[in-house]
């Protein structure tokens, strides 16, 4: 018979409320602001007296950076790879699609993840490892289906970044930028089409 291993209760309960706390924070987030909570809400909503979070958080800081590795995981989870063909059109604008989809799905999220709203707060290297390791295999991608010019991760991120704050600042809810979005990947896949044949160098 073989024995199961033991399992560490203590700390699968301090894991456990751990993430209510991010939940909380999240929570919260959504509802006044990343920069507007604060660790007393945070604490009242887990139920517990603000100094008690040191025991999970070396610091505020240290809760932002939970939130932001746990929406980067859900970036890197929701990612569509199994609809690509390998064709480089179709599998652009279907990227393109999903990152502005998921910005504009969660203000709170999109401003952590891709803008700067706290003052002195920047993640942790192992958090901003889960977005860095998504970029190595984008561009290993954007390669794969022929985009070469070492300028197609840059400016690919460049265009998904800027319809997302194009369509979350001036018609959120709406599509008005999302409709674009094919426009634009089409430009950029001609170019980079072009650009990569040519051998053009990052300049």
């Amino acid at each position: 018979m073989i024995e199961k291993p033991k399992r560490d209760r203590r700390v699968e309960r301090r894991e456990a409320t751990k993430a209510e706390i991010v939940d909380a924070a999240w929570a919260l987030a959504r509802t006044e602001g990343l920069a507007a909570i604060s660790l007393r809400d945070i604490a009242r909503e887990v139920g517990m007296q603000a100094p008690s979070l040191y025991g999970y958080f070396a610091s505020k800081h240290g809760i932002y950076d939970a939130m932001f590795a746990s929406g980067a995981q859900q970036y890197v989870d929701g990612e569509p790879w199994e609809q690509l063909t390998g064709d480089a059109l179709h599998d652009v604008r279907c990227m393109v699609h999903y990152f502005v989809d998921f910005c504009a799905a969660d203000l709170a999220r999109y401003q952590l993840l891709f803008q700067r709203p706290i003052p002195g707060f920047a993640p942790s290297p192992e958090s901003y490892a889960i977005a860095e390791a998504d970029l190595a295999r984008l561009a290993e991608h954007l390669v794969r289906v022929g985009l070469t010019d070492p300028r197609a991760l840059d400016l690919f991120t460049a265009l998904s970044a800027g319809l997302a704050s194009q369509q979350i600042s001036n018609d959120p809810g709406g599509d008005r930028w999302i409709r674009l979005i094919d426009d634009a990947v089409e430009m950029y896949v001609a170019y980079m089409t072009a650009s990569s044949s040519q051998g053009t160098s990052a300049r």
